[in-house]
């Protein structure tokens, strides 16, 4: 089980009762929020590293609004697995021009994939079904399932621009390059090993091909319109963001002939329900495979030009659907819809900074609306059941003959919130079907998801 423990996010919490509402401060200059991050996981060890965010609100005439922001991390588990990552979103630095950077590096030992298409996808784990009678004569035993596991290293690059579409009131063209490397394996941590895997599994029945299997290199062209009229980027209490992406997805580096044109389309919606306190808040968005086709290590990318969380992967897991198995939901295309009821029921002030906490009831909801490699999928399941012994009962291994649903979950989160920009929160959600996850998942981390 992994949990997290933020220092910083306990202390906040114990001052906020003691403090009294003031007038709100007005921030000028440089402004840096230094946070730990400190984290267990029974696989990979202690998390332990730091993050920074770093604001400058220039000479405060825009406050709460930021003229540069600069997002730090560094962190990593004492058994080998990290991450590092720089990102800055830059809108004043050229007139009516936003930038935005982002360069990440993240290596994981421990990666999940619940293979493709959603309840299509075969929901038997042959590794826990054999360790369920040793399970059930010592419930203490240390076991655990491999099979939905792989290892997976990632290095990412996306570098955008916007600018105000020939004086339209809040609408923006939007322009981006993005790049990623994607190294992909087997599950190799020795709690594992000589177990099977779904993904060699997939690898075998030639489901995941062979010049993919080990990952390789996409970059990408993103053209799109971006209309937004929100009072505020980072915690809105009313306005619409809508964002319409067209992203061009080439593999010409290994020349493997994974090209594909993609669209996407994202509305999020803030209404408020009693002035800046309370304010729902949803969103509704579309991923849709125009032409070509994509290899499977990058099915499970959202293609956004700006984002606010570090992972822009779903469906499922702590940036589409919480409490359901993160990418326990892929596919070539998907509908995604979140909302959520955000109620900053105290603001205070410490240490010569703006404090709000919130609370956040929300309900997630996706589904994939176009299958990636059904066909394959559905022959490799007939191959496997015609290699039985006649009178051998057929797991459904690579297709559950189950009809793609809704997936959705539901749960609640707190944040705290400083200078109405730095948002350091926790989630908690759990699926609403066993079939996308039996426990309560928790996420700490910083922003809202939209």
């Amino acid at each position: 089980m992994k949990k997290h423990l933020l220092i910083a996010f306990a202390l906040l919490l114990s001052v906020s009762a003691f403090s009294q509402e003031k007038k709100e401060i007005v921030k000028k200059g440089w402004n840096f929020g230094p946070l730990p991050v400190l984290g267990y996981d029974s696989d990979l060890g202690f998390q332990y590293g730091a993050c920074v965010d770093i604001f400058n609100f220039g000479d405060g005439t825009r406050y709460p609004r930021y003229f540069y922001k600069f997002n730090v991390e560094v962190s990593r588990y004492t058994k080998g697995s990290g991450v590092f990552r720089f990102y800055s979103d830059m809108p004043y630095l050229v007139e009516d021009t936003k930038f935005f950077v982002d360069l990440t590096y993240n290596y994981s030992k421990k990666f999940e994939f619940f293979g493709f298409n959603g309840y299509e996808a075969g929901p038997y784990d042959p590794v826990a079904e054999s360790l369920q009678p040793l399970i059930e004569l010592d419930p203490k035993l240390d076991t655990a399932s491999g099979y939905h596991f792989i290892k997976r290293n990632t290095l990412r690059f996306v570098g955008s621009m916007q600018r105000k579409f020939f004086n339209v009131p809040n609408l923006n063209w939007v322009a981006g390059l993005a790049y990623y490397n994607v190294a992909t394996d087997s599950i190799e941590l020795d709690k594992y090993k000589g177990q099977p895997t779904l993904y060699t599994n997939y690898v075998n029945a030639s489901v995941i091909k062979d010049n993919e299997k080990s990952g390789g290199n996409i970059a990408q062209l993103r053209l799109g319109l971006i209309y937004d009229s929100r009072d505020h980027n980072s915690d809105p209490s009313k306005g619409i963001y809508a964002e319409y992406t067209l992203t061009g997805s080439s593999d010409f580096i290994d020349g493997n002939g994974y090209n594909a044109l993609i669209q996407t389309f994202i509305w999020r919606h803030y209404i408020p329900i009693y002035k800046n306190k309370l304010t729902f808040a949803y969103r509704l968005g579309v991923q849709h495979k125009i032409a070509g086709n994509m290899p499977w290590y990058m099915i499970n990318n959202l293609n956004t030009p700006f984002f606010q969380k570090m992972y822009t992967e779903g469906l499922g897991g702590v940036v589409t659907m919480r409490g359901v198995n993160r990418n326990g939901v892929l596919g070539d295309g998907f509908v995604l819809g979140n909302a959520e009821l955000r109620w900053h029921f105290l603001d205070f002030q410490f240490i010569n900074q703006n404090w709000q906490l919130a609370f956040a009831p929300f309900f997630d909801a996706g589904m994939i609306i176009q299958p990636f490699r059904e066909e394959e999928l559905k022959q490799a399941q007939l191959d496997y059941e015609a290699s039985l012994p006649e009178g051998q009962v057929a797991e459904k291994i690579y297709y559950s003959g189950e009809k793609e649903g809704l997936h959705m979950s539901a749960g609640a989160g707190i944040k705290i919130i400083m200078n109405r920009n730095m948002i350091l929160g926790v989630d908690v959600g759990r699926a609403l079907d066993a079939r996308d996850g039996k426990k309560f998942k928790v996420a700490v981390g910083f922003n809202y998801i939209f």
